[in-house]
């Protein structure tokens, strides 16, 4: 191999890693002294590996590796020749401009159920491949099902739908089935809803290099009868493109996972399109994503405008316009859905947009973007300042996003018990209100029964001492607080999760036991419910809860006097104990941030990305 020469190197390997320290020095001793970069995740499971550098050094990492271990010897190495990244913010974001090795959970992540067991990859559907000795393995298989149609061939693409748009295959009598998610983890859910037209059918699925149908097809073959047969393409398109040069049944580009972005056939045809015009045109160079969900997006260079925003087609189908871009000013947010407030803690632009990366790529670091629930009687401000320390910790892996509750309460203000004085007949007066001057509107998720909805422009004097259990009888409201967080899903999402405080963490425990119901309408994969209580309500009927969840709570000694210890736990209670942890401090109605604590927290927020 030529020294000058320039590689991208992509392999996997699902096997049992005996000792996984041993083989994280390893590869950064090979891969440093080698000077390759890339991505390598580890995990006790096996490996998942994209590095580039000169042909030499691959080869010998290659060497290396089957020198290493025998886990190695029967490993599909792709190795491909290749121009140096020209473009510096692609090659960045690909991760190619320096080494990053990391041990992980799981290697892809199949279910946004990410505490619930992944199916057994030694089920995987069988590879093509193994079945034939002839080069032209793939093409006889597609051909002797398309031609006999009795047999039920279906083609399975298991990419995310920015991949589909560039490429995919064609096969003639044989029916494709695009899910069009945005992401892998979503894939599980889309074979869920549509069992019947996978039963006792022949799955053929295909993927870029073959690590997502690994997972993929384990998981349908793990639905039992009617789900067994199950095929997957070996060493995916990648495979079949080097095999069939001019594209075979693929037509289009195949979109990869490094500065490449994506590889094409000699057949020059184009099948993807314009958001904007329509015309032509498959390059994702300009990395062009939606506004919302943070999607790449096709826009040919005549559409594309540094100040616009693009809405992907996924979103648009959901009803989601182009928004006008928010802008921080003076620390406030300003955006075009009353009662929402936007907060980057990562970026120095004024661009509050979500900073999602690319789709699915189990090799990729993203962020979380979570919606977060104030408590009774705050405000998306006064509780984004109370969550600061919170944020600051998590920059690395989440985005906070704050909101008003729709129920407005007047201001109100509790004087001071008068003392007993001997020498005095009378008490003393009673004390001002507090001055208006810098009091904002204050807002609740929930409301007393008795609530008319006015508020007043002036402080009043409570009718009576504050009753330090009025949570428990304040129900009304529910409603018109669901529909509310319908539009904010709808206007402002996607949303990982959400996070809720006290009766917003009531609030968001009511929401997570109706998640399968308001599916559709408002999509998370996990909750975090801070000092929070269940209410007494039907939607709390049913059954255990099956969302993940983190419930965050001070313990019996931990001084929180408005929320109790005990109340905080019969909600935890509630929720599937598979699927849920618990976080018990000593910090008060507070959410802490210092250790153990944060590092749990770290935790269960770290099996989402």
């Amino acid at each position: 191999m030529s020294e000058d020469k320039y590689g991208v190197l992509l392999y996997y390997k699902y096997a049992e890693i005996p000792n996984l320290d041993d083989l994280l020095t390893f590869y950064h001793s090979n891969c440093s002294s080698l000077s390759l970069l890339g991505r390598v995740r580890l995990s006790s499971h096996g490996v998942n590996v994209t590095v580039g550098g000169n042909l030499s050094s691959l080869g010998n990492h290659i060497q290396a590796l089957k020198a290493y271990s025998t886990l190695f010897h029967h490993t599909d190495f792709k190795l491909a020749t290749c121009h140096h990244p020209l473009n510096d913010k692609v090659a960045q974001e690909c991760g190619f401009t320096s080494l990053s090795i990391r041990i992980v959970h799981e290697l892809v992540t199949l279910s946004s159920h990410p505490l619930l067991k992944s199916p057994n990859i030694s089920n995987a559907g069988k590879h093509l491949s193994s079945l034939h000795n002839t080069s032209s393995c793939c093409n006889v298989i597609i051909h002797s099902y398309s031609e006999s149609p009795e047999k039920g061939l279906v083609l399975l693409d298991a990419r995310n739908l920015y991949e589909t748009r560039i490429g995919k295959f064609d096969v003639p009598n044989v029916e494709t089935l695009d899910p069009q998610v945005r992401q892998f983890s979503d894939l599980s859910s889309w074979i869920d809803d549509n069992g019947e037209r996978l039963k006792g059918k022949n799955i053929l699925m295909y993927c870029t290099g073959g690590i997502r149908c690994e997972m993929a097809s384990a998981y349908i073959r793990s639905k039992g009868a009617g789900f067994e047969n199950v095929f997957q393409l070996f060493g995916g398109i990648q495979r079949y493109l080097e095999q069939f040069p001019d594209g075979g049944f693929f037509k289009g580009k195949n979109f990869v996972f490094d500065h490449r972005i994506s590889v094409g056939s000699s057949d020059a045809n184009v099948i993807g399109t314009c958001l904007i015009c329509q015309c032509s045109f498959d390059d994702y160079s300009s990395r062009c994503r939606c506004a919302y969900c943070r999607m790449l997006v096709l826009v040919c260079g005549s559409c594309q405008n540094e100040s616009t925003q693009y809405v992907c087609e996924l979103c648009q189908k959901q009803g989601k316009a182009v928004r006008s871009t928010q802008l921080i000013e003076n620390g406030e947010s300003k955006t075009s859905l009353p009662g929402v407030e936007f907060q980057n803690f990562s970026s120095d632009t004024t661009m509050c947009l979500p900073q999602v990366p690319r789709g699915d790529d189990p090799r990729t670091s993203r962020k979380l973007r979570i919606l977060c629930l104030h408590g009774f009687r705050q405000n998306a401000s006064s509780f984004k300042g109370r969550t600061a320390s919170l944020a600051k910790k998590l920059k690395k892996m989440t985005e906070f996003v704050f909101i008003d509750a729709p129920h407005e309460l007047p201001f109100i203000y509790q004087t001071p018990m008068p003392e007993l004085n001997v020498n005095c007949a009378s008490s003393s007066p009673p004390s001002p209100p507090p001055p208006l001057d810098n009091c904002k509107k204050k807002f609740a998720w929930f409301v007393a029964p008795n609530f008319d909805g006015s508020s007043a422009a002036d402080w009043k004097v409570a009718d009576g001492p504050f009753d330090p259990l009025q949570y428990q009888q304040q129900t009304n409201g529910y409603d018109i607080s669901v529909s509310h967080l319908k539009n904010v899903f709808s206007q402002e999402g996607p949303f990982d999760g959400i996070l809720g405080f006290s009766q917003g963490a009531a609030m968001t425990a009511l929401i997570s036991a109706q998640q399968e119901k308001l599916k559709g309408e408002m999509d998370f994969k996990f909750v975090v419910l801070c000092s929070g209580f269940a209410l007494r309500m039907k939607e709390m009927e049913c059954g255990p809860i099956k969302c993940p969840s983190l419930h965050i709570f001070g313990n019996e000694h931990g001084k929180d006097r408005q929320i109790a210890n005990q109340a905080s736990k019969e909600l935890a209670s509630l929720y599937d104990s598979d699927c849920s942890a618990i976080v018990e401090h000593d910090c008060g109605h507070i959410i802490p941030t210092r250790s153990p604590y944060i590092d749990e927290i770290k935790d269960f927020l770290g099996r989402f990305l």
